[in-house]
Protein backbone atom coordinates (compact mmCIF):
# COMPACT_ATOMS: atom_id res chain seq x y z
CA UNK A 1 0.00 0.00 0.00
CA UNK A 2 1.20 2.87 -0.72
CA UNK A 3 2.22 5.73 1.93
CA UNK A 4 0.17 8.34 3.66
CA UNK A 5 1.09 12.28 3.87
CA UNK A 6 -0.83 14.92 5.17
CA UNK A 7 -0.95 18.28 3.62
CA UNK A 8 -2.22 21.24 5.44
CA UNK A 9 -0.15 24.77 5.45
CA UNK A 10 -0.63 28.33 5.60
CA UNK A 11 2.43 29.29 3.91
CA UNK A 12 2.01 27.80 0.80
CA UNK A 13 5.84 28.28 -0.59
CA UNK A 14 7.74 24.91 -2.17
CA UNK A 15 4.20 22.81 -1.30
CA UNK A 16 3.70 21.82 -5.06
CA UNK A 17 7.28 20.84 -5.91
CA UNK A 18 7.24 18.83 -2.52
CA UNK A 19 3.65 16.92 -3.33
CA UNK A 20 5.02 16.55 -7.27
CA UNK A 21 8.19 14.78 -6.18
CA UNK A 22 6.13 12.89 -3.08
CA UNK A 23 3.31 11.62 -5.66
CA UNK A 24 5.63 10.93 -8.54
CA UNK A 25 8.84 10.01 -7.04
CA UNK A 26 8.26 8.10 -4.09
CA UNK A 27 4.48 7.20 -4.32
CA UNK A 28 2.68 8.49 -1.61
CA UNK A 29 -0.89 9.47 -1.47
CA UNK A 30 -1.99 12.96 -0.34
CA UNK A 31 -4.80 13.75 2.00
CA UNK A 32 -5.42 17.65 2.65
CA UNK A 33 -7.67 20.32 3.76
CA UNK A 34 -9.34 23.74 2.56
CA UNK A 35 -7.13 25.75 -0.05
CA UNK A 36 -4.10 23.12 0.56
CA UNK A 37 -6.82 20.65 -0.90
CA UNK A 38 -7.49 23.44 -3.34
CA UNK A 39 -4.07 24.20 -4.46
CA UNK A 40 -2.86 20.37 -5.26
CA UNK A 41 -5.69 20.04 -7.58
CA UNK A 42 -4.93 23.08 -9.26
CA UNK A 43 -1.54 22.07 -9.84
CA UNK A 44 -3.31 18.60 -11.21
CA UNK A 45 -1.99 16.64 -8.39
CA UNK A 46 -4.28 13.51 -6.85
CA UNK A 47 -5.64 14.65 -3.52
CA UNK A 48 -8.21 13.39 -1.20
CA UNK A 49 -9.82 15.98 0.97
CA UNK A 50 -9.59 15.25 4.57
CA UNK A 51 -13.37 16.15 4.97
CA UNK A 52 -13.45 12.68 2.28
CA UNK A 53 -11.26 10.51 3.74
CA UNK A 54 -12.48 11.40 7.44
CA UNK A 55 -16.63 11.21 6.48
CA UNK A 56 -17.28 13.98 8.22
CA UNK A 57 -17.81 17.51 6.74
CA UNK A 58 -15.46 20.92 8.04
CA UNK A 59 -17.86 22.56 10.09
CA UNK A 60 -17.96 25.88 12.34
CA UNK A 61 -17.05 28.00 9.19
CA UNK A 62 -13.64 25.77 9.13
CA UNK A 63 -12.74 25.73 12.61
CA UNK A 64 -13.33 21.78 12.56
CA UNK A 65 -11.83 20.07 9.37
CA UNK A 66 -8.55 17.68 11.19
CA UNK A 67 -9.46 17.05 14.73
CA UNK A 68 -10.74 13.72 13.81
CA UNK A 69 -9.45 9.72 15.10
CA UNK A 70 -9.02 9.14 11.37
CA UNK A 71 -6.11 11.51 11.24
CA UNK A 72 -4.68 11.78 15.32
CA UNK A 73 -4.95 7.82 15.08
CA UNK A 74 -3.03 8.02 12.31
CA UNK A 75 -0.54 10.17 13.78
CA UNK A 76 -0.20 8.82 17.02
CA UNK A 77 -0.42 5.17 16.25
CA UNK A 78 2.97 3.19 17.19
CA UNK A 79 3.60 1.07 14.33
CA UNK A 80 5.54 -1.65 16.77
CA UNK A 81 2.45 -1.86 19.36
CA UNK A 82 0.57 -4.55 18.61
CA UNK A 83 -2.60 -2.65 19.97
CA UNK A 84 -1.84 0.12 18.15
CA UNK A 85 -2.16 -1.53 14.71
CA UNK A 86 -5.20 -3.59 15.77
CA UNK A 87 -7.31 0.05 16.77
CA UNK A 88 -6.11 0.89 13.20
CA UNK A 89 -7.94 -2.15 11.18
CA UNK A 90 -10.87 -1.76 13.57
CA UNK A 91 -11.62 1.87 12.48
CA UNK A 92 -10.32 1.36 9.13
CA UNK A 93 -7.81 3.92 9.83
CA UNK A 94 -4.32 4.26 7.96
CA UNK A 95 -1.00 5.10 9.43
CA UNK A 96 0.33 8.59 8.41
CA UNK A 97 3.90 8.72 7.48
CA UNK A 98 4.40 12.11 6.27
CA UNK A 99 2.69 15.18 8.42
CA UNK A 100 3.29 18.66 6.69
CA UNK A 101 1.69 21.60 8.37
CA UNK A 102 2.57 25.10 9.78
CA UNK A 103 0.27 27.50 11.30
CA UNK A 104 -2.32 30.49 10.44
CA UNK A 105 -0.58 33.91 10.27
CA UNK A 106 -1.38 35.11 13.29
CA UNK A 107 1.99 37.40 14.12
CA UNK A 108 1.32 38.37 10.59
CA UNK A 109 -2.38 39.42 11.37
CA UNK A 110 -1.71 41.30 14.59
CA UNK A 111 1.20 43.26 13.21
CA UNK A 112 -1.39 44.70 10.84
CA UNK A 113 -2.39 48.28 11.76
CA UNK A 114 -6.07 48.67 13.36
CA UNK A 115 -6.14 44.71 13.62
CA UNK A 116 -9.15 43.87 15.83
CA UNK A 117 -9.34 41.24 18.58
CA UNK A 118 -11.97 39.01 16.83
CA UNK A 119 -9.99 39.30 13.45
CA UNK A 120 -7.26 38.27 16.19
CA UNK A 121 -8.83 35.46 17.67
CA UNK A 122 -10.10 34.09 14.32
CA UNK A 123 -6.32 33.58 13.30
CA UNK A 124 -5.28 31.39 16.22
CA UNK A 125 -5.01 28.11 14.73
CA UNK A 126 -6.29 24.41 16.29
CA UNK A 127 -6.09 21.74 14.15
CA UNK A 128 -2.65 22.41 12.97
CA UNK A 129 -0.61 22.41 16.69
CA UNK A 130 -2.48 19.84 16.95
CA UNK A 131 -1.36 18.17 14.55
CA UNK A 132 1.81 19.51 14.89
CA UNK A 133 2.60 18.16 18.43
CA UNK A 134 0.99 14.65 17.81
CA UNK A 135 3.32 14.08 14.72
CA UNK A 136 6.11 15.73 16.79
CA UNK A 137 5.95 13.41 19.96
CA UNK A 138 5.58 10.79 17.38
CA UNK A 139 8.93 11.40 15.57
CA UNK A 140 9.90 7.52 16.03
CA UNK A 141 7.09 6.38 13.70
CA UNK A 142 7.04 9.17 10.80
CA UNK A 143 8.44 12.70 9.73
CA UNK A 144 6.81 16.31 10.57
CA UNK A 145 7.78 19.49 8.72
CA UNK A 146 6.68 22.44 9.68
CA UNK A 147 9.21 24.84 7.38
CA UNK A 148 8.92 24.78 3.61
CA UNK A 149 13.18 25.36 4.37
CA UNK A 150 13.03 21.55 5.27
CA UNK A 151 10.99 20.06 1.98
CA UNK A 152 14.85 20.19 0.00
CA UNK A 153 16.38 17.89 2.62
CA UNK A 154 13.61 15.80 3.41
CA UNK A 155 13.35 14.79 -0.37
CA UNK A 156 17.28 14.24 -0.15
CA UNK A 157 16.86 12.10 2.92
CA UNK A 158 14.67 9.67 1.17
CA UNK A 159 16.93 9.64 -2.09
CA UNK A 160 19.66 8.48 0.07
CA UNK A 161 18.12 6.42 2.28
CA UNK A 162 15.86 4.35 -0.22
CA UNK A 163 12.63 6.24 0.28
CA UNK A 164 13.07 6.36 4.62
CA UNK A 165 13.98 9.83 6.42
CA UNK A 166 16.35 8.69 9.17
CA UNK A 167 15.81 8.70 12.68
CA UNK A 168 18.16 11.67 13.49
CA UNK A 169 16.01 13.97 10.76
CA UNK A 170 12.77 12.64 12.47
CA UNK A 171 14.09 13.93 15.36
CA UNK A 172 15.27 17.10 14.55
CA UNK A 173 12.27 18.27 12.74
CA UNK A 174 10.04 16.66 15.63
CA UNK A 175 12.11 19.49 17.35
CA UNK A 176 11.55 22.26 15.29
CA UNK A 177 7.93 21.33 15.32
CA UNK A 178 7.83 21.79 18.92
CA UNK A 179 9.83 24.64 19.10
CA UNK A 180 6.80 26.51 16.13
CA UNK A 181 4.38 25.53 18.70
CA UNK A 182 5.89 26.92 21.65
CA UNK A 183 6.44 30.14 19.89
CA UNK A 184 3.59 30.34 18.13
CA UNK A 185 1.60 29.80 21.87
CA UNK A 186 3.69 32.67 23.22
CA UNK A 187 2.45 35.22 20.47
CA UNK A 188 -0.65 34.16 20.95
CA UNK A 189 -0.35 35.12 24.98
CA UNK A 190 1.54 37.88 24.79
CA UNK A 191 -1.17 39.60 22.50
CA UNK A 192 -4.00 38.43 24.73
CA UNK A 193 -1.74 39.63 28.16
CA UNK A 194 -1.06 42.77 26.70
CA UNK A 195 1.84 44.68 28.95
CA UNK A 196 0.94 42.68 31.98
CA UNK A 197 2.50 39.56 30.19
CA UNK A 198 6.14 39.67 28.27
CA UNK A 199 8.00 36.71 26.61
CA UNK A 200 11.41 35.79 25.34
CA UNK A 201 11.29 33.15 22.94
CA UNK A 202 13.17 32.73 19.99
CA UNK A 203 15.07 29.79 17.65
CA UNK A 204 18.53 29.10 17.64
CA UNK A 205 20.10 29.90 14.16
CA UNK A 206 23.73 29.71 15.14
CA UNK A 207 26.34 29.10 18.00
CA UNK A 208 28.52 32.27 17.86
CA UNK A 209 32.46 31.73 17.86
CA UNK A 210 31.99 33.48 21.44
CA UNK A 211 30.07 37.22 22.94
CA UNK A 212 32.08 40.11 23.89
CA UNK A 213 35.38 37.92 24.81
CA UNK A 214 36.73 35.09 24.55
CA UNK A 215 35.59 33.21 27.72
CA UNK A 216 31.75 33.74 27.15
CA UNK A 217 30.16 31.52 24.85
CA UNK A 218 26.86 32.63 22.68
CA UNK A 219 24.41 32.15 19.95
CA UNK A 220 22.31 33.99 17.84
CA UNK A 221 18.80 33.66 18.07
CA UNK A 222 15.61 34.30 15.72
CA UNK A 223 12.37 35.83 17.33
CA UNK A 224 9.19 34.49 15.26
CA UNK A 225 8.62 32.11 12.76
CA UNK A 226 9.55 34.81 9.55
CA UNK A 227 13.12 35.93 9.50
CA UNK A 228 12.86 39.74 9.82
CA UNK A 229 15.68 42.42 10.30
CA UNK A 230 19.55 40.69 10.80
CA UNK A 231 17.71 37.24 10.27
CA UNK A 232 16.64 38.56 6.57
CA UNK A 233 19.81 39.81 5.79
CA UNK A 234 22.23 38.55 3.27
CA UNK A 235 25.67 37.84 3.81
CA UNK A 236 27.48 38.39 0.34
CA UNK A 237 31.32 37.41 1.09
CA UNK A 238 32.75 37.51 4.61
CA UNK A 239 33.73 35.65 7.97
CA UNK A 240 30.73 34.71 10.06
CA UNK A 241 29.54 37.02 11.96
CA UNK A 242 30.75 37.63 15.74
CA UNK A 243 28.66 38.64 18.49
CA UNK A 244 30.15 41.99 18.58
CA UNK A 245 29.36 42.55 14.76
CA UNK A 246 25.69 41.90 15.30
CA UNK A 247 25.43 44.35 18.48
CA UNK A 248 27.22 46.79 16.42
CA UNK A 249 25.25 46.36 13.34
CA UNK A 250 22.18 47.19 15.21
CA UNK A 251 23.93 49.93 16.48
CA UNK A 252 24.28 51.19 13.43
CA UNK A 253 21.34 50.52 11.68
CA UNK A 254 19.66 52.38 14.44
CA UNK A 255 21.43 55.87 13.57
CA UNK A 256 20.82 55.25 10.08
CA UNK A 257 17.43 54.55 10.10
CA UNK A 258 17.14 58.24 11.08
CA UNK A 259 17.80 59.37 7.52
CA UNK A 260 15.94 58.22 4.91
CA UNK A 261 15.63 61.33 2.49
CA UNK A 262 19.42 61.85 1.97
CA UNK A 263 22.71 59.82 1.37
CA UNK A 264 24.00 58.50 4.70
CA UNK A 265 26.58 56.97 6.34
CA UNK A 266 27.80 56.13 9.74
CA UNK A 267 30.92 53.98 11.08
CA UNK A 268 30.31 52.69 14.17
CA UNK A 269 33.32 51.45 17.12
CA UNK A 270 31.68 49.87 20.30
CA UNK A 271 27.78 50.52 19.89
CA UNK A 272 28.95 54.34 19.66
CA UNK A 273 28.99 56.67 15.71
CA UNK A 274 32.72 57.59 15.48
CA UNK A 275 31.45 59.28 12.17
CA UNK A 276 28.51 59.97 10.86
CA UNK A 277 27.13 62.02 7.72
CA UNK A 278 25.18 63.21 4.94
CA UNK A 279 26.06 63.78 1.83
CA UNK A 280 24.78 64.51 -2.02
CA UNK A 281 26.11 60.64 -2.67
CA UNK A 282 26.49 58.13 -0.74
CA UNK A 283 30.09 57.39 -1.63
CA UNK A 284 30.35 61.47 -0.71
CA UNK A 285 28.23 60.73 2.64
CA UNK A 286 30.58 57.99 3.64
CA UNK A 287 34.02 60.05 2.57
CA UNK A 288 32.68 62.67 5.16
CA UNK A 289 32.02 60.38 7.59
CA UNK A 290 35.23 58.34 7.40
CA UNK A 291 37.27 61.60 7.70
CA UNK A 292 35.22 62.61 10.92
CA UNK A 293 37.52 59.96 12.78
CA UNK A 294 39.83 58.42 10.47
CA UNK A 295 41.39 56.44 13.40
CA UNK A 296 38.21 55.34 14.85
CA UNK A 297 37.10 54.48 11.76
CA UNK A 298 39.73 51.01 11.55
CA UNK A 299 37.95 48.28 12.46
CA UNK A 300 34.93 49.85 12.12
CA UNK A 301 31.11 48.57 11.25
CA UNK A 302 29.67 50.93 8.41
CA UNK A 303 26.18 51.26 7.53
CA UNK A 304 25.27 53.18 4.58
CA UNK A 305 21.34 54.25 3.24
CA UNK A 306 21.70 54.08 -0.46
CA UNK A 307 22.99 50.65 -2.46
CA UNK A 308 27.23 50.77 -2.67
CA UNK A 309 28.48 51.60 -6.04
CA UNK A 310 31.43 51.33 -7.35
CA UNK A 311 32.64 54.65 -6.22
CA UNK A 312 31.88 53.60 -2.47
CA UNK A 313 32.88 50.10 -2.98
CA UNK A 314 36.43 51.49 -3.79
CA UNK A 315 36.40 54.03 -0.73
CA UNK A 316 35.15 51.52 1.41
CA UNK A 317 38.30 49.02 0.45
CA UNK A 318 41.05 51.78 1.50
CA UNK A 319 40.87 50.59 4.92
CA UNK A 320 40.17 47.78 7.35
CA UNK A 321 36.97 46.96 7.94
CA UNK A 322 34.99 44.90 10.33
CA UNK A 323 30.96 44.84 8.13
CA UNK A 324 29.52 47.12 5.39
CA UNK A 325 25.62 46.74 5.19
CA UNK A 326 23.36 48.31 2.50
CA UNK A 327 19.95 48.05 1.39
CA UNK A 328 21.84 46.37 -1.72
CA UNK A 329 25.16 45.91 -3.67
CA UNK A 330 26.37 46.27 -7.45
CA UNK A 331 27.69 44.15 -9.28
CA UNK A 332 30.78 45.96 -9.80
CA UNK A 333 30.81 47.17 -6.36
CA UNK A 334 30.74 43.58 -5.33
CA UNK A 335 33.54 42.77 -7.49
CA UNK A 336 35.99 45.48 -5.99
CA UNK A 337 34.54 44.48 -2.23
CA UNK A 338 35.50 40.88 -3.15
CA UNK A 339 38.90 42.37 -3.00
CA UNK A 340 38.81 42.62 0.28
CA UNK A 341 37.55 39.07 0.86
CA UNK A 342 37.71 39.21 4.83
CA UNK A 343 35.34 42.32 5.07
CA UNK A 344 31.46 41.24 5.79
CA UNK A 345 29.57 42.68 3.72
CA UNK A 346 25.93 42.58 4.01
CA UNK A 347 22.43 43.45 1.76
CA UNK A 348 19.08 44.52 4.25
CA UNK A 349 16.36 46.14 2.41
CA UNK A 350 14.55 47.19 5.51
CA UNK A 351 17.08 49.21 7.43
CA UNK A 352 14.62 51.13 9.09
CA UNK A 353 12.31 48.67 11.00
CA UNK A 354 13.78 47.66 14.62
CA UNK A 355 12.40 46.23 18.01
CA UNK A 356 9.29 47.40 19.12
CA UNK A 357 10.90 46.79 22.85
CA UNK A 358 14.18 46.99 24.44
CA UNK A 359 14.84 43.85 26.93
CA UNK A 360 17.60 44.03 29.13
CA UNK A 361 18.14 40.96 31.53
CA UNK A 362 18.63 41.77 35.31
CA UNK A 363 19.51 39.07 38.28
CA UNK A 364 16.02 37.83 39.02
CA UNK A 365 14.34 38.52 35.54
CA UNK A 366 14.58 41.22 32.91
CA UNK A 367 13.43 44.97 32.38
CA UNK A 368 11.47 45.74 29.13
CA UNK A 369 11.04 49.27 27.85
CA UNK A 370 9.63 50.64 24.52
CA UNK A 371 12.20 51.70 21.86
CA UNK A 372 13.31 54.72 22.00
CA UNK A 373 11.71 55.34 18.20
CA UNK A 374 10.50 59.18 18.53
CA UNK A 375 10.82 60.93 15.55
CA UNK A 376 12.13 64.73 16.11
CA UNK A 377 9.66 67.31 15.33
CA UNK A 378 11.70 71.42 15.05
CA UNK A 379 8.14 72.55 14.74
CA UNK A 380 7.76 71.09 18.98
CA UNK A 381 11.13 72.68 19.77
CA UNK A 382 11.32 76.11 21.90
CA UNK A 383 14.27 78.35 20.95
CA UNK A 384 14.81 79.91 24.30
CA UNK A 385 17.20 83.01 23.51
CA UNK A 386 17.47 85.82 21.84
CA UNK A 387 18.94 84.98 18.94
CA UNK A 388 17.14 83.11 16.36
CA UNK A 389 18.55 79.84 14.23
CA UNK A 390 18.83 80.30 10.43
CA UNK A 391 17.18 77.33 8.71
CA UNK A 392 20.93 76.37 8.15
CA UNK A 393 21.38 76.46 11.50
CA UNK A 394 18.29 74.26 12.56
CA UNK A 395 18.71 71.87 9.74
CA UNK A 396 22.13 70.93 11.29
CA UNK A 397 20.86 70.92 15.27
CA UNK A 398 18.20 68.34 13.85
CA UNK A 399 21.23 66.20 11.59
CA UNK A 400 23.18 66.60 15.58
CA UNK A 401 20.23 65.61 17.51
CA UNK A 402 19.56 62.62 15.73
CA UNK A 403 22.87 61.61 15.94
CA UNK A 404 22.95 61.99 19.76
CA UNK A 405 20.31 59.95 20.32
CA UNK A 406 22.33 56.89 19.51
CA UNK A 407 25.40 58.26 21.23
CA UNK A 408 25.99 56.38 25.22
CA UNK A 409 25.46 58.93 27.82
CA UNK A 410 26.47 61.57 28.93
CA UNK A 411 25.77 61.99 24.62
CA UNK A 412 27.68 65.42 23.40
CA UNK A 413 27.86 65.66 19.27
CA UNK A 414 29.45 68.66 17.68
CA UNK A 415 28.66 68.69 13.62
CA UNK A 416 29.00 70.89 10.91
CA UNK A 417 28.31 70.43 7.56
CA UNK A 418 25.89 67.58 8.36
CA UNK A 419 29.30 65.57 9.53
CA UNK A 420 30.22 64.79 13.19
CA UNK A 421 33.56 66.42 14.26
CA UNK A 422 33.39 65.65 17.67
CA UNK A 423 31.38 62.50 20.14
CA UNK A 424 32.03 63.03 23.50
CA UNK A 425 29.91 59.49 24.92
CA UNK A 426 29.68 57.49 28.03
CA UNK A 427 31.45 59.90 30.42
CA UNK A 428 30.57 59.97 33.79
CA UNK A 429 29.87 63.91 34.28
CA UNK A 430 28.52 65.88 31.07
CA UNK A 431 31.22 68.05 31.28
CA UNK A 432 33.85 65.17 30.50
CA UNK A 433 32.05 64.59 26.98
CA UNK A 434 31.55 68.16 26.27
CA UNK A 435 35.47 67.88 26.17
CA UNK A 436 36.06 65.29 24.59
CA UNK A 437 33.82 66.38 21.67
CA UNK A 438 35.40 69.57 21.40
CA UNK A 439 38.82 68.45 21.30
CA UNK A 440 38.22 66.15 18.81
CA UNK A 441 36.73 68.84 16.50
CA UNK A 442 39.89 70.81 17.36
CA UNK A 443 39.61 74.27 15.06
CA UNK A 444 36.77 72.71 13.09
CA UNK A 445 33.85 73.70 16.31
CA UNK A 446 34.39 77.11 14.85
CA UNK A 447 31.04 78.16 13.87
CA UNK A 448 29.74 74.05 14.92
CA UNK A 449 26.65 73.51 16.38
CA UNK A 450 26.26 70.95 19.53
CA UNK A 451 24.02 68.70 20.59
CA UNK A 452 23.61 67.01 24.11
CA UNK A 453 21.02 64.05 24.99
CA UNK A 454 20.38 65.82 28.22
CA UNK A 455 19.64 69.04 30.09
CA UNK A 456 22.71 71.06 31.09
CA UNK A 457 22.64 71.31 35.06
CA UNK A 458 25.00 74.26 35.38
CA UNK A 459 26.09 77.09 32.68
CA UNK A 460 30.33 75.99 32.43
CA UNK A 461 29.25 73.33 29.22
CA UNK A 462 27.25 76.34 27.80
CA UNK A 463 30.85 78.57 28.08
CA UNK A 464 33.48 75.49 27.29
CA UNK A 465 31.52 75.53 24.12
CA UNK A 466 31.42 78.91 23.57
CA UNK A 467 34.81 79.49 23.75
CA UNK A 468 35.74 76.81 21.13
CA UNK A 469 33.69 78.48 18.37
CA UNK A 470 30.13 76.61 18.53
CA UNK A 471 27.87 78.93 17.32
CA UNK A 472 24.41 76.92 18.51
CA UNK A 473 23.29 74.35 21.03
CA UNK A 474 20.29 71.34 21.59
CA UNK A 475 19.83 69.74 24.50
CA UNK A 476 16.50 68.47 26.43
CA UNK A 477 15.70 71.71 28.73
CA UNK A 478 14.39 70.46 32.38
CA UNK A 479 17.27 71.39 34.66
CA UNK A 480 16.27 73.78 37.54
CA UNK A 481 19.05 75.69 36.36
CA UNK A 482 17.90 76.03 32.96
CA UNK A 483 17.64 80.11 33.24
CA UNK A 484 21.51 80.13 34.12
CA UNK A 485 22.46 78.29 30.61
CA UNK A 486 19.97 80.71 28.98
CA UNK A 487 21.55 83.77 30.41
CA UNK A 488 24.89 82.55 29.45
CA UNK A 489 23.87 81.55 26.05
CA UNK A 490 22.66 84.98 25.50
CA UNK A 491 25.29 86.50 26.62
CA UNK A 492 27.55 84.98 24.37
CA UNK A 493 25.54 85.39 21.52
CA UNK A 494 24.68 81.86 20.93
CA UNK A 495 21.34 79.80 20.00
CA UNK A 496 19.81 77.77 22.46
CA UNK A 497 17.04 75.17 21.70
CA UNK A 498 15.05 72.89 23.99
CA UNK A 499 13.56 69.88 22.15
CA UNK A 500 11.46 69.15 25.62
CA UNK A 501 12.94 65.32 24.89
CA UNK A 502 15.70 63.32 26.23
CA UNK A 503 17.80 60.84 24.87
CA UNK A 504 19.55 59.26 27.77
CA UNK A 505 21.52 55.46 26.15
CA UNK A 506 22.77 53.18 29.09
Amino acid sequence: MARLALLSVSNKTGLIDLARSLVEEFDFDLISSGGTAQALKDAGLPVTKVADYTDSPEILGGRVKTLHPRIHGGILARRDVAQDITDLENNQIRPIDLVVVNLYPFEETIAKPGVTLPQAVEQIDIGGPAMLRASSKNFAHLTVLSDPAQYDEYLQELRQNNGEASLEFRQKSALKGFLHTASYDQAIASYLAGTQHHNLSGTQLQSLRYGENPHQPAAWYQTGTTPTGWTAATKLQGKELSYNNLVDLEAARRIIAEFTDTPAATIIKHTNPCGTALGSTISEAYQKAFNADSTSAFGGIVALNRPIDAATASELTKTFLECVVAPSCDPKAQEILGKKSNVRVLTLADLSSGPKDTVKAIAGGFLVESSDDMIADTNQWQVVTERQPTASELAELLFAWKVCKHVKSNAIVVSGDRTTLGVGAGQMNRVGSVKIALEQAGKKAKDAILASDGFFPFDDSVRTAAAAGITALVQPGGSLRDQDSIKAANELGLVMVFTGVRHFLH
